[in-house]
C-alpha cells in the first residue's frame, strides 16, 4: 500500500477509479503512514481518523478526488466541530464557524479530511515552532525547520503521509515551506480562493489561500476545485481561459524571463545555494527556447518596502488579537501571545489609523509601479524563492525580535512583495545544497495569469522530474 501514496493526488484518485485500491484502503494508508512518520516531524497536530473513515461511504462516487486523503493547515482552512488554533494556546475550543468555502469544495470534490496541520502562532514567521504545538521537523534533516507558516502542511506532503495539503500564503508561507521541503508551491493570485465565509481577506489581502503538493498537475487540480468568488466577497482575479489542470502540457510559447540573483535593494545577504538555484533554472529556461535576460522591476530596490510591510502585518495581527479577546469575554493579555506578536501587538498600537491606511495607500502605489514591468514586455520573474539558504530548528529566536525580525524579513525578501502585490508566484524544487536539502526557485507571472505559471512549471517538471527522497 505504501506504494499507492507515492502516487500524487490525481494518481490516486485515478487508482480509486480503476479499483486498483477502494478509498477506505487508500485513506488507511495514508493514516498508518501519518502514525508512522509523524511522532519524529511532528507535521500533523489534530488527527480526526475516526470521523474520516465513517464519511468515506457518503462520499458520491462520481466525486473527482473520490477517496483521496488530504490535511488542512491550523489557520484559515476553518473546519465546524473540530479543533482550531491556529498555533496558539489563546484559542482552545473547537470552531464555532461554518466550513470555510474552501473546505466545502474539497469536501464536494471528494477528498477525506484526516487532520489539521502544524503552523506558528497566527502564521506570522517563516518557521513552524510554536510554543502550543512544538516545532515540525524537516523530513530531509530532523534538525532543520520545515519553513513556515505552512511548515505542518509541507512536511506531511515531502514525507508522503498525503499528496497535498492545504496552505496559505500571506509573506511567503507556501512557497517557504514548499523550498524548505522539495515541492510544489503556488501562491495563487489575489481573489482566486475565497476565505469566505470567516473573512473577506487576510492582511489587507495579502494572504492567499493554497495548496503544497509533490507535482505540478496536483496544484493545477486542486486549485480547479477551490477556486472561484464567493457572493461579498472583496476581490475577483481576473478570470482563467479554463481549467488549470488543462493548461499541464500545453506549449507556453517562447517567453520573456528576466531573472534575480542578487536582492536589487542591496540588503539582504547573497548566498552561493540561491544563486546557483538561480543561474541553473535560467540556463534550463534557456534550453526550454526562452528569452532570459537578467534584471526585474525597479520597484523591488525601494528600502521603504520592508517598513510599510511589516506595519501592515503587525496591525492585523494587533486586530486579530483584538477580535480573540472579543469571541472569549476577555482581552488576551500579552504574556498569553508569543514574544514575537506580542510585541507586533505593541507596535501597532503605537501607530495611528491614519498610519496604517497610509501604508496601505504606499502598497498600492508599489503595485502599480510592479505591475509596470511585467506590461513593458515581461512575462516572467525568476527569483530565489527564500532569502536565504536552508536555515536550522532555532534560527529565528523566539525572545529575540530584532535579530528574528530582520531574518525573517530577509526570507521574505523575495515574496513578500508578490503579496503586496497580489500577483501569482510558484516555487518549484530544482536545487538540492551539498547536503542534500531542498532549495525552491520562484517564478512570478502577471496578475490573474496562473495558467501561465502552470504551462511554464509543467514544461519545467518534464524537462526535469522533481524527486521526492523522503516517500516512502
Amino acid at each position: 500500500m505504501k506504494e499507492l501514496l507515492r502516487l500524487d493526488a490525481v494518481g490516486q484518485a485515478q487508482a480509486v477509479r480503476d479499483g486498483q485500491v477502494s478509498a477506505r484502503e487508500l485513506v488507511e494508508a495514508a493514516i498508518a503512514r501519518i502514525e508512522e512518520a509523524d511522532g519524529e516531524l511532528n507535521a500533523v497536530i489534530h488527527r480526526r481518523f475516526e470521523r474520516a473513515l465513517a464519511e468515506i461511504d457518503a462520499i458520491p462516487a462520481d466525486a473527482p478526488f473520490r477517496g483521496v486523503p488530504i490535511l488542512l493547515k491550523d489557520l484559515g482552512w476553518r473546519e465546524a466541530g473540530e479543533p482550531y488554533s491556529a498555533g496558539s494556546n489563546v484559542r482552545d475550543e473547537a470552531e464555532d464557524a461554518p466550513d470555510a468555502y474552501g473546505v466545502v469544495r474539497l469536501r464536494e470534490a471528494g477528498f477525506v479530511l484526516l487532520g489539521r496541520t502544524n503552523t506558528p502562532e497566527f502564521g506570522t514567521t517563516i518557521t513552524t515552532e510554536p510554543v502550543a504545538f512544538g516545532p515540525t521537523r524537516n523530513p530531509y534533516d530532523a534538525a532543520y525547520s520545515a519553513g513556515g507558516s505552512s511548515g505542518g502542511s509541507a512536511a506531511a506532503v515531502a514525507a508522503g503521509m498525503v499528496a497535498l495539503a492545504t496552505a496559505s500564503d500571506g509573506g511567503g508561507s507556501i512557497r517557504v515551506p514548499a523550498s524548505m521541503c522539495g515541492l510544489v508551491g503556488l501562491k495563487p493570485s489575489r481573489g482566486r480562493v475565497s476565505h469566505g465565509p470567516a473573512l473577506g481577506e487576510s492582511w489587507n489581502g495579502f494572504a492567499c489561500p493554497g495548496f503544497v503538493t509533490r507535482t505540478v498537475r496536483d496544484t493545477a487540480a486542486a486549485l480547479d476545485v477551490v477556486s472561484g468568488m464567493e457572493p461579498g466577497d472583496p476581490y475577483d482575479a481576473p478570470p482563467l481561459p479554463g481549467r488549470l489542470a488543462d493548461e499541464v502540457g500545453r506549449d507556453p510559447g517562447r517567453l520573456r524571463v528576466g531573472f534575480l540573483t542578487a536582492h536589487p535593494r542591496g540588503d539582504v545577504p547573497e548566498d552561493p545555494e540561491l544563486t546557483a538555484a538561480v543561474t541553473g533554472a535560467a540556463a534550463l529556461l534557456e534550453t526550454l527556447g526562452h528569452d532570459v535576460t537578467e534584471g526585474g522591476p525597479a520597484a523591488l530596490a525601494d528600502p521603504e518596502f520592508p517598513r510599510h510591510f511589516a506595519a501592515i502585518v503587525s496591525d492585523n495581527v494587533a486586530a486579530l488579537v483584538a477580535g480573540l479577546g472579543a469571541w472569549r469575554g476577555r482581552p488576551v493579555e500579552p504574556d498569553e501571545l508569543e514574544p514575537r506578536n506580542a510585541a507586533m501587538v505593541a507596535a501597532a498600537r503605537e501607530r495611528s489609523a491614519a498610519d496604517h491606511l497610509l501604508s496601505a495607500q504606499w502598497m498600492d502605489r508599489f503595485r502599480r509601479r510592479m505591475a509596470s514591468w511585467w506590461s513593458s514586455g515581461y512575462d516572467l520573474l525568476l527569483m530565489p524563492s527564500m532569502g536565504t539558504a536552508p536555515f536550522r530548528l532555532g534560527w529565528i529566536p523566539p525572545d529575540d525580535f530584532t535579530t528574528a525580525s530582520s531574518r525573517t524579513l530577509s526570507v521574505v525578501a523575495y515574496t513578500g512583495p508578490m503579496n503586496a502585490t497580489g500577483q501569482p508566484a510558484i516555487s518549484l524544487p530544482l536545487h538540492r545544497t551539498a547536503s542534500g536539502l531542498p532549495v525552491g526557485v520562484q517564478l512570478v507571472a502577471a496578475a490573474g495569469r496562473e495558467d501561465l505559471l502552470v504551462r511554464v512549471a509543467a514544461q519545467i517538471e518534464q524537462a526535469r522530474p522533481f524527486e521526492h527522497p523522503c516517500l516512502p
